[in-house]
């Protein structure tokens, strides 16, 4: 079990020290880079008494490894696994719940998209299985700029099982299918709800689409059959959001 990770990048630092600053052990900035981005993340963190180490960009590159540093990396205590009995408290003390469930998405970049997607609909959870799917890794949280430290990821050992117990808690779910009758634009989407997409490939596993209450798909008008899935969240989300809000 991994003890320690590396997180990069501006927003996601800063998303750190504003929602988790327990975790951070050490920053290590950028020698020389003293804009108007970075001090105030570096005044934040030495005012928490977390230790600034100033390095060469050789050294940023050597430990970001292919990853875009922005000149700043955080050294972090691993963040807590979140499972059923996690979402088992988010569900009891949440009265409208809206979540999303990702089966088989295991493109970081792709979670890192939906994440941020989640994040600004006002996501309060998103559920994955602990198999054929991402965790949060350093790619992730840097794509997702912030909202990982933001949104709750459950990780699941049975999802077609939580999905059936989150249904006895009273939440709908609405599943996307590109052989589905309705579209998204037609689906309620008001209530206690949770959305579930499924890989850009394959789309939800069989098991995954027969445990949804109904299955909704977008209207595709071009040449091709799919969309990137943090494309296709976004669109169900935000439809979501509308509705809500009307």
């Amino acid at each position: 079990m991994k003890k320690q990770d590396m997180i990069f990048g501006i927003h996601a630092t800063q998303a750190l020290l504003n929602n988790s600053p327990e975790r951070v052990i050490e920053l290590w900035v950028l020698q020389g880079r003293d804009d108007e981005r970075l001090l105030p993340l570096i005044k934040t963190a030495s005012s928490m008494g977390i230790s600034v180490q100033k390095s060469s960009r050789k050294v940023l590159d050597e430990k970001a490894s292919s990853t875009q540093h922005q000149g700043v990396i955080a050294r972090v205590k691993a963040a807590k696994i979140l499972g059923e009995n996690d979402l088992d408290v988010l569900l009891e003390k949440t009265a409208t719940p809206f979540l999303l469930i990702l089966d088989g998405v295991t493109d970081p970049h792709n979670l890192g998209a939906c994440l941020r997607n989640a994040d600004a609909a006002g996501v309060q959870g998103i559920i994955v299985p602990k198999d054929n799917s991402v965790g949060l890794t350093a790619v992730v949280s840097k794509v997702a700029c912030g909202a990982a430290e933001a949104v709750p990821l459950f990780q699941v050992t049975n999802l077609a099982r939580t999905m059936r117990h989150i249904q006895d808690k009273g939440v709908w779910v609405v599943g996307t299918a590109g052989e589905a009758d309705g579209n998204v634009y037609q689906a309620d989407l008001k209530g206690a709800l949770a959305i579930a997409m499924g890989s850009e490939d394959k789309g939800l596993r069989r098991l995954t689409r027969e445990s949804c209450d109904s299955l909704v798909s977008i209207p595709m008008s071009g040449s091709v059959s799919s969309l990137n899935v943090s494309v296709a969240t976004g669109i169900c989300l935000f439809e979501a959001v509308r509705q809500r809000l009307g």
